[in-house]
Order: C-alpha cells, then structure tokens, then sequence
C-alpha cells in the first residue's frame, strides 16, 4: 500500500464529515487535491470507499473496515506519545472530546482550563454534537472521551457522572407573568405555541428541543436562531420570543438583564451528564488523567 498517516486521516475527515468537501476543509486541503489523494487510495486498494452522493458520501463495506483500522492505529499512535511523553521534551498528546452544548457552553471551561494549565504536553480536540451522535462515535472508537447525556443508550461504554444539568425556559416579566402568575412551572408543551429565540440548527441543544417537540407532535418556531446563551437571554430581553437554556446560564444572564427565569415540569428538562469512554484502561495515560481531572 502505498498511502500514508496523511491519507488516512484525510479519510477520516471525509467519513466524520459527510462529504470530500467537508474533509478537505478539516484538513486544510483543496477540494481537488483531496479528491486526488481518495481515488489514489481507491487504485491503490482496487475498491471503492466511497458512495458518492448528491447529498454527500459514505462509506462502503471496505471503506467501514478502513475507518476501524484507521481509528486503531491513531489510538496506538496516541498511547505511543503518551508513554514517550515522559521521555521527549515537547512531544505532545492530544485528547479527542466529543460533547453536547450544554458541557461545552457551561461546565467544561473551567474544568479544561485548570487541566491544560497542569498539563502542558496535552492539547483537547474540542467538538460540539448531539448526545445520541456523540454516543455512536464512541461506540465507533471516533473519539476519546463524550460527555451527554445519560438519557440515550450508553450500552457497551464505561460511564461516570459528571453534572446535572436543567434546562429552564426564560422569558420578559412581563410575559412570565402571563405565564405563570403563580410562579408554577410550565409544560414545555404549553410553550410551543408562542415564538422562541433559538440556538443554532447545528447546536445539540437545538436538536434536543426540536425533538422534544416532534414527539409531542409539535414544531418549534424559532424567530431566530443564534450562537451562545447569553446571545439568546439578550434576544429574549427585546421581547423577540422565549428561550430555553440551561439554568447557570438563565441565572448568570438575569443578573444583569431584565429577564425571568422559568422552571419546566417535563422530565427531560432534567438531565444528568456523564463522562463515557469506550474502555477507560485502554485510554492513553493523558486521556485517562482529562477523565479523572472531569469526575472531580
């Protein structure tokens, strides 16, 4: 065979993200040049990898079995670094994270922040999905380390807490007051009917809540859609609609906006995080310590 570490992540990068474009751009390559170096591969193998699409790519039979290997030798490469780590000045470890927006907006800053400040020779692949996505990718060896939320099927991966996190709906006084002169907390169902301020289409949290929503049967209207809580919460202030963000962010934001924070009585909007990894003794000794330095 005549690829090489280079061709293999290139491929992977094409496989995570859906599309010879989509991997060019993670590797900073052309879309031509990328191109090139897939149908080597494919000559090179005298098989196909790819199905190519309109929508996109995926990968065959072969290309499946290429993606296993592929993960396989970078988990070895990561666990070769990490035991020379001790040895070589400089030579670095890197941590694949996967998490939902939840952790990655709220709970893992800090966390991170006092890790990479101990940990000179670690560097974190950081990167936002949807709890359910983030489970496959684990399952898949795609990634070190996910964090979200138990709720989905964790079978066949190691898991230790990590938060709970609730999600609470914030709204204008005076349209809270509307909603709940009492104070009660509301259905998520109830507000389905008034505009919202949403995340991104691409956030996990948004795809949350819309399928919340389609399982009751119902679409969620967001008049807009934006990046970051406190982007939201400040929408929200303006009277453009309702929001609905994790509670340390509606509590953080009403300090200083005038804005109401609002419980919700659905099960869902309470959620436990946790840390899952594929095998925690297989994990690179870095992997293992981001693991402990998270579960405390």
């Amino acid at each position: 065979m005549r690829f090489d570490l280079i061709d293999l992540q290139l491929f992977l990068h094409v496989v995570e993200a859906g599309s010879i474009t989509g991997g060019a751009s993670r590797a900073h390559l052309s879309l031509a040049a990328c191109s090139e170096r897939i149908q080597s591969m494919e000559d090179t193998l005298g098989v196909a990898l790819l199905l190519r699409g309109r929508r996109g790519v995926a990968p065959t039979p072969a290309g499946e079995a290429l993606v296993r290997h592929a993960r396989l030798v970078f988990q070895q490469l990561q666990r070769m670094r990490a035991e020379l780590g001790d040895h070589a000045e400089g030579l670095k470890g890197t941590v694949r994270l996967l998490c939902n927006t939840a952790s990655l907006s709220e709970y893992l800053p800090d966390a991170l922040a006092g890790f990479l400040a101990r940990h000179t020779h670690v560097d974190i692949v950081l990167e936002e999905r949807p709890s359910h996505e983030v489970a496959k990718a684990m399952r898949e060896g795609a990634a070190d380390i996910g964090i979200l939320t138990d709720a989905v099927d964790l079978s066949g991966l190691e898991r230790f807490p990590f938060r709970l996190d609730r999600l609470v709906a914030v709204a204008t006084p005076a349209l809270a007051q509307q909603l709940a002169p009492d104070g009660r907390p509301l259905a998520f169902v109830d507000l389905l009917a008034l505009d919202h301020v949403g995340l991104a289409p691409d956030s996990a949290l948004s795809s949350y809540l819309d399928l919340q929503a389609r399982r009751l049967g119902r679409t969620l209207h967001a008049r807009v859609r934006l990046r970051g809580f406190e982007a939201v919460c400040r929408m929200v202030e303006a009277g453009v609609g309702i929001g609905i963000v994790p509670e340390p962010a509606a509590r953080r934001c009403a300090q200083t906006m005038q804005i109401a924070v609002l419980e919700l009585v659905d099960a869902w909007s309470l959620r436990q995080l946790a840390i899952c990894v594929k095998s925690f003794d297989a994990l690179p000794r870095h992997a293992q310590q981001l693991v402990d330095a998270l579960r405390a």
